[in-house]
């Protein structure tokens, strides 16, 4: 007989329960890289960076935006701490626009003061909505 090759997979924000079900393989940008993780994986627990986390199961491929957390593996179980998390079809494109612009605009003025590194994350999480948007 074959052994179960799904997991526990929960994404849980803030404001809600962003997805709770179960996959075959989960996929996302940690602090250390890309990362996939299947059923079995050594306990892990890692920060997320802004990224796309895909959530592989029967019925296919699911992708979502992610922008900052933390990612507890487990066996048979991972759970992910998302700052925001958001599906393709609840980005606003235009928003992301504005946000991307406003991002590269502060890092081409290398004004004294400026944060660089929030104006870095601030361009890869708008970068990270516009592609999965697809627009």
């Amino acid at each position: 007989m074959a052994e179960e090759k799904n997991f526990k997979i929960k994404i849980i924000c803030p404001d809600r329960v962003f997805y709770e079900g179960e996959a075959e393989m989960v996929e996302f940008t940690a602090s250390e890289g890309d990362i996939g993780i299947y059923k079995n994986h050594i306990p892990l627990t890692t920060a997320i960076k802004p990224g796309v986390l895909t959530i592989t199961d029967d019925q296919g491929g699911k992708k979502a935006a992610v922008h900052a957390g933390f990612v507890e593996v487990l066996g048979d179980s991972v759970t992910v701490l998302a700052e925001i998390a958001e599906w393709p079809d609840e980005i606003d494109v235009d928003r992301a626009q504005r946000a991307k612009e406003r991002a590269e605009a502060r890092l081409a003025t290398k004004e004294e003061g400026i944060d660089v590194l929030r104006a870095e994350v601030a361009l890869k999480k708008a970068l990270v909505r516009i592609g999965l948007s697809g627009k």
